[in-house]
């Protein structure tokens, strides 16, 4: 039968969230709006980048100053964060994916990141082909927390809810497989803290790569 790892991206499989945070900033200084501070940037990852720049910016995302926002932080992103995105990988990531693989495990990532940002961080950090199918957050209604983007990745692959696994470092990703009716796996090095973690009920926690591999195969 199938079974299948579904990961997220930011914080998961690569350390972008420190290049996002320096794309934040740097989105509002050519805006000339409000400096933010790292913590309350850092603290809207996970989310998708319309609902983030609003919640930063204190309005709703339908504003159009988050429009602006969103336009001006893909070529800052491509700009800043791709160059030096193959040495953003965590480690043991690239011999991870390839143990899940030779065990018979399809790989596919759900985001919040869009799809175009998402593909272009994935080719940049020598990963992409590692995973059958990427889902990104402009390619589904409702974004994690909902389980919108988990389905779409099972349907994509064939693949039952209780043959799959979510990875990921935030409480969008554990409550999403939640509500897909997957196991799940949280990582306690990416953005949310231990204590985050927690309150969404994780399957497994695991503080490295190596652990979400040898928690997959447990899982399974």
């Amino acid at each position: 039968m199938n079974r299948c790892v579904i990961f997220d991206l930011d914080g998961t499989l690569v350390d972008s969230p420190r290049g996002i945070i320096t794309t934040f900033a740097a989105v509002f200084s050519q805006l000339d709006l409000p400096t933010m501070d790292s913590a309350s940037i850092r603290g809207t990852i996970g989310l998708p980048l319309p609902a983030a720049f609003a919640k930063l910016l204190g309005t709703s995302a339908d504003e159009p100053v988050v429009a602006e926002c969103v336009a001006l932080y893909q070529p800052t992103f491509r700009k800043i964060v791709l160059p030096m995105a193959s040495q953003l990988v965590f480690p043991g990531v690239f011999d991870g994916l390839k143990s899940l693989q030779d065990d018979g495990f399809r790989l596919a990532v759900a985001t919040s990141k869009f799809i175009a940002n998402a593909e272009a961080l994935l080719v940049a950090a020598g990963l992409r082909e590692e995973f059958e199918v990427v889902v990104g957050a402009d390619q589904v209604a409702n974004p994690k927390p909902d389980p919108e983007s988990g389905f779409v990745v099972l349907k994509r692959l064939g693949v039952a809810p209780e043959r799959a696994v979510m990875v990921g470092d935030t409480t969008h990703d554990l409550l999403m497989a939640h509500a897909a009716g997957m196991s799940s796996i949280g990582v306690t090095y990416g953005v949310h803290s231990v204590e985050q973690l927690l309150s969404a009920n994780p399957t497994w926690l695991v503080d490295s790569f190596a652990g979400v591999v040898a928690a997959v195969k447990e899982c399974s």
